[in-house]
């Protein structure tokens, strides 16, 4: 141990001769995000956007649910998971209408599973 070292400094020096900080995930690339303004609640967001939290009303987020469950539809291989996503949609649906809700009041009403049907084969019949 050098004679003015701190204990810390002793430590982290050991572990680089150890090698432990050599090939760090980000060695070599710049730091992200480090030329734009200084954000106080930047790791607030960064674990929002990681985990996948939303901050939406409940109405709002439900809308969105219903838009990409319906993309989802389109993309079905068969009749049969058509119908399984418009009931597992459906399900979501009558539990938000059930309850209270934060934000606009939801208006969404069940889909029909045999219009989804016919919509689905209609755009296979084009595809």
């Amino acid at each position: 141990m050098k004679r003015d070292e701190h204990f810390i400094d002793r430590l982290i020096r050991e572990a680089q001769e150890r090698g432990e900080f050599d090939n760090l995930p980000g060695t070599g690339k710049p730091i992200p995000d480090l030329d734009k303004p200084h954000d106080e609640l930047w790791w607030v967001k960064q674990l929002l956007e990681r985990e996948e939290i939303s901050l939406a009303p409940s109405t709002l987020a439900l809308r969105k649910r219903v838009e990409e469950a319906i993309a989802g539809i389109r993309r079905a291989s068969s009749e049969a998971q058509v119908r399984r996503l418009v009931a597992e949609l459906n399900e979501e649906i009558a539990r938000a209408n059930s309850r209270a809700a934060t934000g606009p009041p939801t208006d969404i009403a069940p889909l029909d599973a045999d219009e989804a049907v016919r919509r689905w084969r209609a755009l296979k019949r084009t595809s």
